[in-house]
């Protein structure tokens, strides 16, 4: 029983994850520039990527969660459970790494 409630939520959650990021989102949509410098399009790129890797990382937490749940301190399960986190945690510190460049190096330039 506990194994259905736990992919029925699943399930669930992944349906509902698209419609909560467009409803966060909503109001940055780009605007139509008559001008598009690279500046301008980068910032697009970032504005459209950055949702979609959000909710990959609050996926990887859910699922870390549930598996943390299923476990039952069953240690290979403990440990599958603990590498989800650790990638989720490794993620999160590379996309913010990845997304602070672009501000960085156009600091550095002006």
């Amino acid at each position: 029983m506990n194994k259905k409630l736990i992919i029925a939520s699943t399930i669930t959650t992944l349906l509902a994850l698209p419609l909560t990021m467009l409803a966060f989102s909503a109001g940055n949509q780009p605007t139509q520039q008559t001008n598009l410098d690279i500046n301008a399009l980068i910032q697009i790129v970032l504005d459209i990527i950055w949702p979609v890797a959000i909710a990959f990382f609050i996926v990887m937490f859910i699922i870390a969660g549930f598996q943390f749940a299923s476990a039952r301190g069953n240690p290979e399960g403990v440990a599958s459970a603990r590498n989800f986190v650790i990638f989720g945690v490794v993620g999160v510190a590379v996309a913010v790494l990845a997304f602070s460049l672009p501000f960085v190096v156009k600091n550095l330039v002006e």
